[in-house]
C-alpha cells in the first residue's frame, strides 16, 4: 500500500494495486493542517488501512512542520492510542 499527498483534492489517498481505496481530507490554515474525515472503502474497514493512513498522514505534517487538528473522530482515537504523536496536535 502506498500513501501520497494529493494537494489539488485536498486530502492523503492511500492506494491498493493502484486503486485509491481510502484518504484523510485535509484543510491547511498556516501551519495547521485540519482533519475533517479519513474514509477507507467499505469491504475494507476494520483492517490496518485506515491506521496506516492516519500514520503516514501525521509522519507527512511532521516532516513538513504542521500541527494538527483532529476533527474526525477516528483520527483522535488513533492519537490516543498513540502518545508519540502527541506533540503535533494544535493547541
Amino acid at each position: 500500500m502506498r500513501v501520497r499527498d494529493a494537494p489539488e483534492r485536498s486530502r492523503y489517498e492511500i492506494e491498493r494495486d493502484g486503486e485509491v481505496v481510502g484518504f484523510a481530507a485535509y484543510r491547511l490554515d498556516g501551519n495547521v493542517m485540519a482533519l475533517p474525515h479519513v474514509e477507507v472503502r467499505p469491504d475494507l474497514r476494520g483492517g490496518e488501512i485506515g491506521s496506516q493512513l492516519v500514520q503516514e498522514t501525521l509522519d507527512d505534517a511532521r516532516a513538513r512542520g504542521l500541527t494538527v487538528r483532529p476533527l474526525c473522530p477516528f483520527v483522535a482515537a488513533f492519537l490516543r492510542r498513540h502518545p508519540e504523536y502527541q506533540d503535533l496536535v494544535a493547541a
